[in-house]
């Protein structure tokens, strides 16, 4: 394990994935009723505007809409601001409406490209992290933090085992009941503090002695345990591999490891904490652990498109041996200024990671992530174009949430040019 590589994908890899195909198959329930919506979207959305351009702007809303409720409640006990429930509500609708036409415009403009998949699902990866988060600071769930703790994690693991699963099939498989359902669910509990105000959640059910935000966020247990019964099946039903390997060729449970050195050490320092660093901070513990999964998650997804080996070890989990090795030696720094220092080196580290993927396959397919180099042939045809052996492309998002969109109305270019 290398602390810089040069180059992080050699030209083997690169090969893989620029011959990868997305395949997804989904039976979601939303989807089929929000594709209306999502067809008009798309039909008012500039033919200029790259489809990457279009999901990390709906991640930097989620983003930006989720920091504003941390500033206001960092500990997830003290009640946000009901504008500020609304706003992340409304962050939620934006990311979400904008990740499911991203693929949508990518066919409009004919510039779909693999970056576009992987492109997608690391914002994906990142913005689990903040949702989870918000909805969880929305119903003050800092009053049990075995329990919020229990629900981020929980929403991080889901995701990394949807595309275990897709490592071990090849194919990226959503139920009925999936990211969508969890999504507009997340968006209801926002508009619930926002009109009625958080305090609501902290009201006891007659008979129980949990209060209304616990059980509102229970959800994620039912949608665990369905999620868990469809996941066995592909350990029962082997891989698409060689001998019922990988994509990769790898056992099937070589994933399980990176993200192991991710949940357990977070789970240990947070039991073990003199100084309850977790508790009075939970906020930042999760920020910073969370981008940790982000960085795993991500990897295994370029393991996945470039049939590669996952490597067990990553840069990304000095983070928390930070924070592990000085309760090791009897917290000799505040815990609180390594917790910092952990969320600025695993932030930096992912954000490294990702431009240097992204550059690389840039480089390497002759195309350019934001920017959508020339107008589609459709739509304003040329005489005598010119002779290009390469002609550059806009790395776009291929990654709909199901096949059925292919086959959705989606609007004829003629009618929205």
């Amino acid at each position: 394990m290398q602390f810089y590589k040069e180059r992080i994908l050699n030209a083997a890899q690169l090969k893989r994935l620029s011959e990868h195909k997305y395949s997804c198959t989904s039976s979601s329930i939303l989807d089929a009723w929000l594709q209306p919506w999502w067809c008009w979207l798309v039909s008012k959305t500039p033919l200029w505007l790259a489809p990457n351009l279009i999901t990390i702007l709906g991640l930097i809303v989620n983003i930006v809409t989720t920091l504003i409720l941390i500033w206001y409640s960092p500990d997830a006990r003290q009640p946000p601001p009901r504008w500020a429930c609304g706003v992340c509500a409304l962050g939620v609708f934006v990311y979400q409406s904008l990740d499911a036409i991203d693929g949508k415009q990518a066919r409009r403009t004919g510039s779909q490209s693999p970056l576009g998949e992987l492109f997608d699902h690391g914002c994906d990866s990142i913005s689990t992290v903040f949702i989870a988060l918000g909805a969880c600071i929305a119903v003050k769930l800092g009053d049990y933090p075995t329990w919020m703790f229990f629900q981020c994690f929980c929403a991080m693991t889901l995701f990394y085992c949807a595309h275990w699963q897709a490592y071990v099939t090849g194919t990226l498989k959503m139920g009925r009941i999936d990211v969508t359902e969890a999504q507009y669910a997340i968006i209801a509990i926002h508009l619930i503090s926002a009109i009625l105000g958080p305090d609501v959640w902290t009201t006891q059910i007659t008979g129980v002695e949990l209060p209304l935000g616990v059980h509102a966020t229970a959800f994620t247990v039912a949608g665990a345990l369905y999620f868990i019964a469809n996941f066995t099946a592909t350990f029962r039903d082997r891989g698409c591999g060689k001998n019922g390997s990988t994509v990769a060729g790898t056992s099937i449970l070589s994933p399980v490891i990176p993200f192991s050195l991710v949940v357990v050490p977070a789970f240990i320092i947070f039991q073990k904490s003199e100084s309850h660093v977790y508790e009075n901070h939970p906020a930042l513990y999760i920020l910073a652990f969370g981008m940790v999964a982000a960085k795993v998650t991500n990897r295994l997804v370029v393991a996945h498109m470039t049939k590669s080996e996952m490597e067990l070890y990553d840069w990304s989990l000095l983070g928390p041996a930070m924070l592990f090795l000085n309760q090791y030696f009897n917290n000799a720094i505040p815990e609180y200024y390594v917790l910092w220092l952990c969320t600025i080196w695993v932030c930096a580290d992912l954000m490294r990671y990702c431009g240097q993927i992204c550059l690389e396959i840039c480089d390497h397919l002759h195309i350019r992530l934001f920017r959508i180099p020339y107008p589609p042939h459709a739509h304003h045809p040329h005489p005598h174009p010119p002779p290009s052996p390469k002609p550059e492309r806009n790395v776009t998002s291929d990654s709909d949430k199901s096949e059925s969109e292919d086959s959705a109305p989606l609007l004829n270019n003629n009618s929205i040019s």
